[in-house]
Protein backbone atom coordinates (compact mmCIF):
# COMPACT_ATOMS: atom_id res chain seq x y z
CA UNK A 1 0.00 0.00 0.00
CA UNK A 2 1.34 3.15 -1.09
CA UNK A 3 1.10 7.03 0.86
CA UNK A 4 -1.43 7.91 -1.58
CA UNK A 5 -3.11 4.98 -0.80
CA UNK A 6 -3.02 5.18 2.94
CA UNK A 7 -4.08 8.78 2.40
CA UNK A 8 -7.30 7.35 0.38
CA UNK A 9 -8.19 4.67 2.43
CA UNK A 10 -7.38 7.11 5.68
CA UNK A 11 -10.72 7.88 8.03
CA UNK A 12 -11.28 12.17 8.88
CA UNK A 13 -9.19 11.83 11.64
CA UNK A 14 -5.77 10.47 9.16
CA UNK A 15 -6.83 13.34 6.74
CA UNK A 16 -7.06 15.73 9.81
CA UNK A 17 -3.76 15.12 11.15
CA UNK A 18 -2.04 14.90 7.81
CA UNK A 19 -3.52 18.50 7.13
CA UNK A 20 -2.91 19.86 10.58
CA UNK A 21 0.73 18.90 9.80
CA UNK A 22 0.70 20.49 6.27
CA UNK A 23 -0.61 23.39 7.65
CA UNK A 24 1.92 23.95 10.99
CA UNK A 25 4.86 23.11 8.32
CA UNK A 26 4.08 25.99 5.68
CA UNK A 27 3.16 28.38 8.77
CA UNK A 28 6.00 27.38 10.76
CA UNK A 29 8.35 28.12 7.14
CA UNK A 30 6.75 31.00 6.30
CA UNK A 31 7.68 32.56 9.81
CA UNK A 32 11.09 31.81 9.84
CA UNK A 33 11.99 33.07 6.46
CA UNK A 34 10.42 36.24 7.76
CA UNK A 35 11.82 36.45 10.88
CA UNK A 36 15.35 35.48 9.81
CA UNK A 37 15.31 38.32 7.09
CA UNK A 38 13.76 40.87 9.63
CA UNK A 39 16.24 40.09 12.63
CA UNK A 40 19.25 40.10 10.18
CA UNK A 41 18.41 43.29 8.97
CA UNK A 42 16.99 45.04 12.78
CA UNK A 43 21.08 43.64 14.11
CA UNK A 44 22.55 45.19 10.94
CA UNK A 45 20.72 48.54 11.70
CA UNK A 46 20.35 49.39 15.65
CA UNK A 47 24.16 49.59 15.77
CA UNK A 48 24.51 52.03 12.61
CA UNK A 49 21.28 53.79 13.62
CA UNK A 50 22.61 54.48 17.17
CA UNK A 51 26.45 55.21 15.80
CA UNK A 52 25.03 57.85 13.50
CA UNK A 53 22.62 59.06 16.24
CA UNK A 54 26.01 60.04 18.47
CA UNK A 55 27.62 61.12 15.22
CA UNK A 56 25.18 64.28 14.84
CA UNK A 57 25.62 67.59 16.00
CA UNK A 58 22.48 68.49 17.03
CA UNK A 59 19.62 66.05 18.14
CA UNK A 60 17.36 67.40 14.74
CA UNK A 61 20.21 66.28 12.72
CA UNK A 62 20.55 62.72 14.76
CA UNK A 63 16.78 61.97 14.33
CA UNK A 64 17.01 62.85 10.06
CA UNK A 65 20.46 60.44 10.30
CA UNK A 66 19.01 57.64 12.20
CA UNK A 67 16.26 57.80 9.63
CA UNK A 68 18.57 56.84 6.97
CA UNK A 69 20.05 53.53 8.59
CA UNK A 70 16.72 52.36 10.61
CA UNK A 71 14.71 50.71 7.99
CA UNK A 72 12.75 48.61 9.90
CA UNK A 73 12.17 51.49 12.63
CA UNK A 74 13.82 50.00 15.58
CA UNK A 75 15.25 53.18 17.24
CA UNK A 76 13.11 55.93 15.26
CA UNK A 77 9.86 55.37 17.68
CA UNK A 78 12.15 56.31 20.53
CA UNK A 79 13.06 59.29 19.14
CA UNK A 80 9.61 60.38 17.92
CA UNK A 81 8.44 59.29 21.89
CA UNK A 82 10.78 62.09 23.38
CA UNK A 83 8.60 64.73 21.84
CA UNK A 84 6.62 64.52 24.98
CA UNK A 85 2.67 65.61 25.06
CA UNK A 86 1.71 69.27 25.86
CA UNK A 87 0.47 69.94 29.70
CA UNK A 88 -3.09 69.68 30.71
CA UNK A 89 -3.30 65.54 31.15
CA UNK A 90 -1.71 62.61 33.11
CA UNK A 91 0.85 61.76 30.65
CA UNK A 92 2.27 65.42 31.06
CA UNK A 93 2.14 65.03 34.53
CA UNK A 94 5.10 65.21 36.68
CA UNK A 95 9.34 65.32 36.11
CA UNK A 96 10.62 65.41 32.27
CA UNK A 97 13.11 62.62 33.46
CA UNK A 98 9.63 59.93 34.34
CA UNK A 99 8.02 60.75 31.38
CA UNK A 100 11.01 60.11 29.52
CA UNK A 101 11.57 56.82 31.12
CA UNK A 102 7.44 55.84 30.52
CA UNK A 103 7.75 56.69 26.92
CA UNK A 104 11.21 55.22 26.00
CA UNK A 105 10.01 52.44 27.65
CA UNK A 106 6.69 51.57 26.05
CA UNK A 107 7.89 52.71 22.66
CA UNK A 108 10.92 49.72 22.86
CA UNK A 109 8.16 47.29 24.24
CA UNK A 110 6.31 47.94 21.24
CA UNK A 111 9.41 47.23 19.21
CA UNK A 112 10.16 44.54 21.12
CA UNK A 113 6.30 42.94 20.73
CA UNK A 114 7.15 43.03 16.99
CA UNK A 115 10.15 41.98 16.57
CA UNK A 116 8.65 38.28 18.98
CA UNK A 117 5.63 37.94 16.38
CA UNK A 118 5.86 34.76 15.26
CA UNK A 119 7.83 33.10 18.54
CA UNK A 120 4.52 31.79 19.70
CA UNK A 121 3.43 29.78 16.31
CA UNK A 122 7.21 28.37 16.56
CA UNK A 123 7.14 27.15 20.53
CA UNK A 124 3.27 25.83 19.46
CA UNK A 125 4.04 23.85 16.34
CA UNK A 126 7.62 22.79 17.96
CA UNK A 127 5.74 21.37 21.27
CA UNK A 128 2.69 19.78 19.24
CA UNK A 129 4.17 18.46 16.19
CA UNK A 130 5.33 15.74 17.37
CA UNK A 131 2.03 14.21 19.38
CA UNK A 132 0.18 15.39 16.10
CA UNK A 133 2.00 13.04 14.15
CA UNK A 134 1.79 9.95 16.77
CA UNK A 135 -1.92 10.63 17.16
CA UNK A 136 -1.98 9.65 13.22
CA UNK A 137 0.65 6.64 13.49
CA UNK A 138 -1.56 5.50 16.71
CA UNK A 139 -5.03 5.68 14.80
CA UNK A 140 -3.32 4.54 11.37
CA UNK A 141 -2.13 1.38 13.15
CA UNK A 142 -5.48 0.62 14.58
CA UNK A 143 -7.47 1.09 11.95
CA UNK A 144 -4.54 -1.34 9.85
CA UNK A 145 -5.06 -4.20 12.63
CA UNK A 146 -8.66 -3.62 12.31
CA UNK A 147 -9.13 -4.12 8.98
CA UNK A 148 -7.11 -7.40 9.21
CA UNK A 149 -8.79 -8.72 11.97
CA UNK A 150 -12.20 -8.64 10.44
CA UNK A 151 -10.72 -9.76 7.63
CA UNK A 152 -9.11 -12.90 9.43
CA UNK A 153 -5.30 -12.26 7.67
CA UNK A 154 -3.29 -10.99 10.46
CA UNK A 155 0.45 -11.94 9.44
CA UNK A 156 3.73 -10.29 9.49
CA UNK A 157 4.32 -9.28 6.33
CA UNK A 158 0.66 -8.13 6.19
CA UNK A 159 1.23 -5.83 9.04
CA UNK A 160 4.71 -4.67 8.20
CA UNK A 161 3.54 -2.45 5.56
CA UNK A 162 0.27 -0.74 6.62
CA UNK A 163 2.39 -0.09 10.21
CA UNK A 164 5.58 1.04 8.10
CA UNK A 165 3.65 3.56 6.04
CA UNK A 166 1.20 4.51 9.53
CA UNK A 167 4.91 5.59 10.95
CA UNK A 168 5.30 8.56 8.48
CA UNK A 169 3.17 10.32 10.69
CA UNK A 170 5.66 10.29 13.43
CA UNK A 171 8.55 10.87 10.72
CA UNK A 172 5.95 14.03 9.30
CA UNK A 173 5.31 15.61 13.00
CA UNK A 174 9.35 15.20 13.57
CA UNK A 175 9.95 17.37 10.80
CA UNK A 176 7.25 19.64 11.66
CA UNK A 177 8.58 20.26 15.18
CA UNK A 178 12.42 20.04 14.84
CA UNK A 179 13.30 23.34 12.95
CA UNK A 180 10.02 25.31 14.67
CA UNK A 181 12.63 24.39 17.80
CA UNK A 182 15.80 25.47 16.50
CA UNK A 183 14.45 28.79 14.99
CA UNK A 184 12.64 29.05 18.28
CA UNK A 185 15.53 29.65 19.83
CA UNK A 186 18.11 31.30 17.24
CA UNK A 187 15.18 34.02 17.10
CA UNK A 188 14.88 34.50 20.70
CA UNK A 189 18.91 34.84 21.03
CA UNK A 190 18.57 37.72 18.26
CA UNK A 191 15.83 39.30 19.75
CA UNK A 192 17.20 39.34 23.44
CA UNK A 193 20.29 40.87 21.60
CA UNK A 194 18.84 43.43 20.02
CA UNK A 195 16.72 44.21 23.50
CA UNK A 196 20.03 44.50 25.13
CA UNK A 197 20.97 47.36 22.33
CA UNK A 198 17.56 49.50 22.43
CA UNK A 199 18.00 49.31 26.47
CA UNK A 200 21.38 50.74 26.51
CA UNK A 201 20.42 53.17 23.85
CA UNK A 202 17.31 54.35 25.67
CA UNK A 203 19.55 54.82 28.88
CA UNK A 204 21.82 56.84 26.94
CA UNK A 205 19.28 58.97 25.38
CA UNK A 206 17.40 59.73 28.56
CA UNK A 207 20.91 60.75 29.89
CA UNK A 208 21.59 63.03 27.40
CA UNK A 209 17.88 64.59 27.33
CA UNK A 210 17.41 64.60 31.02
CA UNK A 211 21.11 66.28 30.94
CA UNK A 212 20.50 68.89 28.46
CA UNK A 213 17.05 69.76 30.75
CA UNK A 214 19.23 70.11 33.67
Amino acid sequence: MSLLTFWLQGDFVIRFVALALLALSVSSWVVILWKFRLLRRVQADVPQSTAAFWQAAQFEEAHARVAQFDRDQSVTPMLNATLLPLGGTLAAAGERQHQLTRVLRDSMQITLQRLQWGQLLLATAGAIGPFVGLLGTVWGIFNALSGMAEAGQITLDKVAGPVGEALVMTAAGLAVAIPAVLAYNVFGRMVAQIEVALEGFAQDLLNLLTGRQD
